[in-house]
């Protein structure tokens, strides 16, 4: 592994000046799994997620996926790394040069240059919900949005509490991924199809969403 990552850090210092002047930030990942052009095709398809992100490369013979993305966004390397993981692959080792000369490694490691620091914010609201599985949907729909790095939902008290990165997405995107699987949030109502479609023991109590009430 630290052999992994001391060829990931010489390849990403070796970066260009005039990448770090183009304002964008470098990153390299060292993926397990892809095993054919499907498989490349699919990560991809999944890091697409993240607006603005660009010149992608995947190696399915040596796992070596890299792309650049705007460092105003500040995108941190725990993202990258759930992003790979949700993607259905591995992330052995990684790293990003910063537009500013820093390099970070995917575990914490990185050099004495000071490094732009993530936006991770904690947020609560109300979701509606009966039981276990309404649990898991509710917090599936949270984790699957770009930036949230933890949902926890409560069914006695129906508070879901989120951990997110604010630069990549917001409670109120949360709750609307959450409506969008059925359960109504404290701003945001769930189509009257998707309600229907959860099974019996989902189907709560429906409330009128706040932003309904404007």
């Amino acid at each position: 592994m630290k052999k992994i990552l001391a060829i990931l850090m010489i390849a990403l210092a070796g970066l260009t000046t005039a990448q770090a002047q183009e304002g964008m930030d470098q990153f390299q990942v060292q993926v397990d799994g892809l095993g054919c052009p499907f498989c490349a095709y699919g990560l991809e398809k999944k890091f697409k997620e993240f607006k603005g992100i660009k010149n992608v490369a995947i190696d399915i013979e040596t796992g070596d996926f890299t792309f650049s993305y705007p460092a105003e966004k500040a995108l941190s390397l725990d993202a990258v790394e759930k992003q790979v993981e949700k993607a259905g692959y591995t992330p052995i080792a990684g790293g990003v040069t910063r537009s500013d000369g820093t390099i970070e490694a995917l575990h914490g490691e990185k050099n004495p240059v000071a490094v732009n620091s993530t936006k991770t914010v904690k947020g609560k609201t109300m979701v509606s919900g009966n039981c276990s599985m309404c649990q898991a949907r509710i917090e599936k729909a949270a984790m699957d949005q770009v930036g949230v790095q933890d949902a926890s939902w409560d069914k006695n008290t129906k508070i879901l509490e989120v951990q997110y990165d604010e630069t990549m997405t917001s409670i109120q995107a949360v709750e609307e991924a959450i409506a969008r699987v059925g359960h109504d949030t404290e701003h945001h109502k769930a189509h009257k199809e998707a309600y229907e479609n959860l099974p019996g023991c989902c189907q709560y109590e429906r409330i009128e969403s706040k932003k309904q009430n404007k």
